[in-house]
């Protein structure tokens, strides 16, 4: 576990994604955005950008981060896209893949992601296929997207069977959080990334599960350096498990705690605003750490401090606590969670805990007691 800091450096922290051949730094600071085109020279292979970004983020940090590379000597252009999950469509990546080929893009050209998840996936994804391969950086601008999705590579789309089931593992030149930036999000979408903070915790650290009992609420509440301490012990979790097992065969599945119940009720919501993703994760882990203890895996106490935690800082726990839905289906879940992209000889794949940071991989489950959990959890 990374040591607490007492106070914020005055300057960014630097992590390293070791990647035989591709390895790249994660910075981690404050102020990032405006330094961006300094920053990211020593990767660009052109002096040419092209930023890919959402109509949310674009009036909040857009023009800063047009005028760093500008100040750098870096042409640039901008293409901004719907905000939301409906942007990870096929009609999105066309129009997008339209734009980037009608701006005559070379294979040395780079895009940047400046937004939160979707937009590097969106965008990671375009680089990866377009003109087969483009360099790309990620600027996150959500906590969910700075401790999870900029990191390791993983791109794609949605379809109507599932999310994320298109895709290439593609790895960006550059990440840069700014965690700055985490001051213009939403209540809720802070609460939605903090819950892939606590994954850390609950996977594998139960030090820095200890640590977010006793300072989650700060760091929701606008500590800097709290929230900048649990960015980068996310972010070296991530980045360690990354460089053991880049394309998922094996550990890196770990990182999927809580997502097998989580994507069944995004797919059910419709992948919408009625549940964000970190929405889904936190209820889907509180429910793998149920299923844990229904088969005597993990303690009960265990499964109760990772409700309490959740619940308390304000995240939903279960699927009732999803406003609008007015019913659930066993069934409809479970033929979700059978066209996961980890299930692997017609078995799905549990994420699983002995206790708090220990989980596991599994697919030999009891198909009954997953049933049992799942009408439990949507009894009204």
């Amino acid at each position: 576990m990374v040591t607490a800091p007492d106070a914020i450096a005055a300057d960014y922290e630097t992590l390293s994604v070791d990647l035989a051949g591709r390895a790249y730094d994660i910075l981690i600071g404050n102020g990032l955005l405006a330094r961006v085109g300094a920053l990211s020279k020593p990767v660009l292979r052109q002096p040419r950008v092209i930023i890919v970004t959402d109509s949310t983020v674009a009036p909040l940090h857009l023009q800063t981060v047009e005028d760093s590379f500008r100040a750098a000597g870096v042409a640039v252009a901008s293409i901004v896209v719907p905000a939301g999950e409906g942007s990870k469509r096929f009609d999105r990546l066309e129009a997008l893949l339209d734009e980037l080929l009608a701006a005559r893009i070379e294979r040395r050209t780079m895009l940047v992601a400046l937004g939160g998840g979707v937009i590097g996936d969106l965008t990671g994804f375009a680089a990866a296929i377009t003109l087969r391969g483009l360099d790309f950086i990620q600027i996150p601008t959500t906590l969910l997207a700075q401790v999870d999705s900029s990191v390791g590579g993983k791109t794609g789309i949605n379809t109507r069977h599932g999310k994320n089931l298109v895709g290439a593992f593609h790895q960006p030149r550059l990440v840069l959080a700014d965690t700055g930036v985490l001051d213009t999000l939403p209540r809720r979408e802070l609460l939605a990334g903090y819950a892939e903070v606590v994954k850390y915790g609950l996977l594998g650290d139960a030090g820095f599960f200890d640590w977010l009992e006793a300072n989650g609420a700060a760091l929701l509440a606008g500590d800097t350096a709290r929230r900048r301490h649990a960015v980068k012990v996310s972010c070296a979790a991530k980045a360690a498990i990354v460089a053991r097992d880049e394309k998922e065969t094996g550990d890196r599945a770990l990182l999927n705690l809580g997502h097998t119940f989580g994507h069944a009720l995004e797919a059910e919501t419709g992948f919408g605003a009625m549940l964000l993703h970190g929405e889904g994760v936190a209820i889907g882990m509180v429910m793998a750490f149920d299923l844990s203890a229904d088969l005597g895996l993990c303690p009960a106490a265990d499964a109760g401090r990772a409700r309490a935690h959740l619940k308390e800082v304000g995240l939903p726990v279960s699927p009732l606590d999803v406003a609008g839905r007015q019913h659930w289906s066993v069934d409809k879940l479970l033929g979700h969670m059978a066209k996961d992209k980890k299930v692997a000889d017609g078995k799905i794949t549990f994420i699983l805990a002995r206790g708090i940071g220990d989980a596991f991989i599994t697919r030999d489950v009891d198909a009954q007691a997953v049933r049992d959990l799942l009408a439990r959890s949507i009894e009204s």
